[in-house]
């Protein structure tokens, strides 16, 4: 567990070290904004703008699975209940579909219970979950805080719980009650999106954030990318759009069409906590004569599902996103739990943040670094 810690500490210094230092690999370079048009505005802070660049070069450049090596061998015969905040939320279903295809592979059972977005939903859900008297159970996507109760039912019944995006912060808590928490880093997130931006704008982006402030580790997110993007002050923040993820639908092209009817041209940049907004607002963009390849150039600062990886490689309305490994990340919640019911600490293991633009997203549908697999076989085979 010493050597896992140990990396553990390395990857984060490195993800420091990432966001201020020069950097960064040749293929990202390309991705960068065009010089800049004499007659357009140009950037009044040089120096955000320099980190920025680095910052894009470095994430866009990072292609490998680096967790954990060893770890208890396989307990056998567990069940695990997977509790989704939504199944619409595409981050939510592909860390569900990865839980599911790591525990099949060691003869675990699953079941996923879909919470469909509202706080009763969510609190039924996880009723019936603790009812099933599972080995354990999966927060998936939702604050903790707003089940307190059934959380309580199940610490007081030992049953461990992991969440995914559940507290703002990887690793255990304890307040809620978490065995660890699976995320990347919110502040890594936040800053590369923000960085993008203003790294393609040459600092003169005019930016709207899409968030859902009913969830607090969304709005926490939105609030760092708002905190990034105004440390360029030649970056203008046009709007704040709070939208729930359940509403997105339906809200979505409604906002984007007020958006561009106010704004015009000078919305350039948008960012979203998460890519099924830029799936929405799709037609309105194209029904107000924008091109899929042009302005606004949007980026999903979380999740990175299949849809937006086709959407980045298509150039329809979506240049980049910041994805989770979320079929990793499934996997990883499949070893916590193992972890806990051989009676051992979490592997502290967080994934290092990584970009999909248009310049790298080849032929994928998903960021899914190689070697994880192989490594939590070996793990769990003894």
């Amino acid at each position: 567990m010493n050597r896992t810690r140990n990396r553990f500490s390395r990857t984060a210094s490195a993800l420091a070290v990432a966001a201020v230092l020069v950097g960064g690999c040749s293929r990202a370079s390309s991705s960068l904004a065009p010089t800049p048009d004499p007659g357009r505005p140009t950037s009044t802070c040089p120096g955000v703008l320099d980190v920025a660049k680095q910052a894009v070069a470095r994430a866009e450049g990072v292609d490998a699975w680096d967790g954990p090596t060893s770890g208890p061998p396989a307990v056998r015969g567990k069940s695990i209940v997977f509790v989704a905040e939504a199944m619409i939320n595409p981050g939510v279903a592909g860390t569900a579909k990865g839980v599911e295809e790591a525990a099949r592979s060691i003869g675990w059972d699953v079941r996923v219970i879909d919470g469909q977005g509202t706080p009763a939903g969510i609190r039924a859900a996880f009723g019936q979950a603790i009812a099933l008297r599972p080995s354990g159970i999966v927060i998936g996507g939702f604050d903790p805080n707003s089940t307190a109760e059934q959380v309580e039912q199940a610490n007081d019944a030992n049953i461990p719980l992991i969440g995914w995006h559940a507290t703002s912060r990887p690793g255990p808590s304890q307040n809620p009650r978490l065995f660890t928490n699976i995320t990347t880093r919110v502040e890594d997130v936040a800053r590369i999106s923000a960085y993008w931006i203003i790294a393609q704008s040459n600092g003169t982006a005019g930016a709207v954030i899409f968030t859902d402030s009913s969830i607090p580790f969304a709005e926490n997110k939105s609030q760092l990318i708002k905190k990034t993007l105004l440390s360029c002050s030649s970056v203008k923040l046009l709007s704040y759009q709070n939208i729930p993820l359940p509403d997105t639908g339906s809200r979505t092209p409604q906002a984007v069409s007020a958006l561009v009817s106010r704004f015009g041209d000078r919305w350039t940049y948008s960012v979203a906590i998460n890519d099924l907004y830029f799936a929405d607002a799709a037609a309105a963009l194209r029904a107000a004569g924008k091109a899929g390849d042009g302005a606004p150039f949007s980026i999903g600062a979380g999740d990175g599902d299949p849809s937006a990886f086709q959407r980045i490689r298509d150039r329809q309305f979506q240049a980049a996103t910041v994805p989770e490994p979320l079929n990793a990340q499934g996997s990883q919640i499949v070893d916590e739990f193992n972890r806990a019911f051989a009676g051992q600490p979490p592997s502290g293991y967080v994934p290092p943040v990584h970009l999909t633009t248009t310049q790298n997203v080849d032929g994928t549908a998903s960021w899914d670094p190689p070697g994880y697999r192989a490594a939590y076989e070996r793990i769990w085979n003894g």
